[in-house]
């Protein structure tokens, strides 16, 4: 398969219009998955030839640094939409004057894209730190269900980056770099009896769960390693107890012996398609 744009000016002159496969088409239900080219974004590069342009490829936008979502992963869950901001730092000696960034999913993105995160905005907006350095920014709204259509487009994503020089050259390239796209998880915890007399057993209940962007709903997430955690009431830092595995509905069960009182609570390191997840702390008075 072929890799469109590793540089616009390879992508200027023969990019065309990424199509999903048709099956992934008929699997995506109401999502879009019409990704556009450099040339559907930025117009053809004036004066130049794809040839020329790529024997001087210092000539076209160069990228410094690209952000999305601060640098934290896009997490969503089961009903409200995720807005993040995006942002590309570029410079060209004729400064910048656009720029461009999307997430997609797949394994090819002419032929095999199954996920699309488009920008909301038709142009960034841009700011110049100088006459020939730019940062650009955009946003991009996730909506669960419908771009999120279905559990295994979560994990990575691909980013395509784009940015647009002020002679109308630019920089284009789908596989700039890759960031996570995850599904809300909730963690639960509960510590009884309360109180409890010293030396008798506490049990530490819990679930731990996370969004089903196929049902909109929340669901257990099953055999995944949760640590049982404890800290005293005059202590601000946690100490784990033990580690145990949360069952096929997602729930969690172990017993404790009490000693002091203060703080239990589950905490989930997280998947590459689930984020990492505290519970907050369930206080038990001991007597």
């Amino acid at each position: 398969m072929r890799i469109r744009a590793t540089v616009a000016a390879v992508t200027g002159a023969l990019a065309l219009t990424a199509l999903a496969a048709p099956a992934a088409q008929a699997d995506a239900g109401n999502a879009d998955l019409d990704k556009p080219s450099a040339t559907e974004r930025f117009g053809s590069p004036s004066a130049k030839s794809a040839f020329r342009a790529a024997a001087a490829a210092d000539e076209l936008p160069v990228i410094t640094k690209v952000t999305v979502n601060s640098g934290k992963a896009v997490v969503v869950g089961t009903t409200n939409a995720k807005t993040v901001t995006v942002s590309v730092t570029a410079s060209h000696p004729t400064g910048i004057q656009d720029a461009y960034v999307d997430l997609w999913h797949g394994t090819d993105v002419e032929d095999g894209l199954d996920g699309y995160l488009p920008p909301n905005e038709d142009a960034a907006t841009c700011t110049a730190s100088s006459a020939t350095t730019s940062t650009c920014k955009l946003t991009i709204t996730a909506y669960p269900g419908v771009d999120l259509y279905k559990n295994a487009l979560a994990g990575t994503w691909k980013v395509t980056v784009g940015a647009l020089a002020g002679d109308g050259s630019f920089y284009w390239n789908d596989y700039h770099t890759t960031h996570k796209v995850q599904r809300y998880s909730k963690l639960t915890v509960n510590a009884s009896p309360e109180p409890v007399k010293k030396g008798k057993t506490i049990t530490v209940t819990g679930k731990l769960s996370r969004a089903n962007w196929e049902t909109e709903k929340y669901a257990g997430y099953s055999g995944q390693s949760v640590k049982l955690q404890f800290r005293k009431k005059s202590s601000s830092t946690y100490t784990t107890l033990k580690t145990i595995k949360t069952n096929s509905t997602g729930n969690l069960s172990t017993t404790v012996t009490a000693g002091v009182d203060g703080y239990y609570r589950y905490a989930f390191a997280g998947t590459s398609t689930t984020p990492a997840i505290n519970a907050a702390g369930d206080f038990v008075d001991v007597q």
